[in-house]
């Protein structure tokens, strides 16, 4: 028996990565999982590469109107939602020089309100006992020259972290903040200009005590430790799978 068996799961931005890496470990764990995207394409592949355990919704988080499609999946099938990953998110180098309204916008769009209103729309949806696991990032704990407004992005969901636990603690609902480090993604990757993705990797491992960068199923087996009774006494905590980055 998985550690999640008869659970249902949410992971925005499921698709790739993380997210999808995050998904594929809940679903083997025993969950129905839920998983979103903006391309259909991608989401369908997504979910043909886990199984009958996942179910595909095409929404796109920067836009709350686009939220109501998350509720209506999961509504329809029933049970509630037991964990949500607010995996979607992202974000572009840019100096203070550089930085323009667009910029700023777009990066809280995605990784605050986009967070914020995700939760708050399942919010209903939660079990009593859930576990809420938001995605931040080392980056709000350093200072990362050309990524200031992704890092403040980041450290607003680790405060929003705090809040919710204090304020959804009386349903037994659990929120943490998940924090990897450099991982092998696509997202990761395409930050580099063309042709300098293997001096990016080489530059980011520079940093890590472990020597190397992080995959992504290493972050999908963290998610399923918070998604599970594992992480039972854990709440308000912001939980690095960083390889030490920002530990030594």
């Amino acid at each position: 028996m998985g550690s999640l068996d008869g659970k249902n799961a949410l992971v925005t931005g499921g698709t790739a990565g993380i997210g999808l890496a995050s998904a594929r470990a809940l679903a083997e764990a025993g969950a129905h999982v839920f998983l979103t995207g903006r391309n259909q394409e991608t989401i369908d592949a997504a979910v043909a590469s886990i199984g009958p355990s996942a179910t595909g919704i095409r929404s796109d988080v920067s836009d709350p109107a686009q939220l109501d499609a998350i509720v209506d999946a999961i509504t329809a099938h029933g049970g509630g939602l037991d964990a949500v990953f607010t995996n979607a998110g992202g974000g572009e180098f840019a100096t203070l020089e550089e930085v323009t309204v667009e910029h700023y916008l777009d990066t809280f769009n995605r990784n605050v309100a986009g967070t914020m209103f995700t939760v708050q729309k399942v919010l209903p949806l939660l079990n009593d006992g859930a576990s809420v696991i938001l995605s931040g990032s080392t980056s709000a704990s350093r200072g990362i020259p050309s990524f200031g407004v992704y890092a403040a992005s980041k450290a607003a969901v680790r405060s929003f972290g705090r809040t919710w636990a204090a304020e959804l603690a009386p349903r037994g609902i659990r929120v943490n903040t998940l924090v990897p480090g450099p991982v092998e993604t696509p997202g990761l990757v395409g930050l580099a200009p063309a042709g300098g993705e293997k001096e990016l990797l080489k530059n980011l491992t520079a940093d890590v005590t472990l020597g190397r960068i992080g995959q992504p199923n290493e972050i999908g087996a963290a998610v399923v430790f918070l998604a599970s009774p594992a992480s039972s006494f854990m709440t308000g905590s912001e939980m690095f799978v960083d390889g030490g980055e920002v530990q030594t």
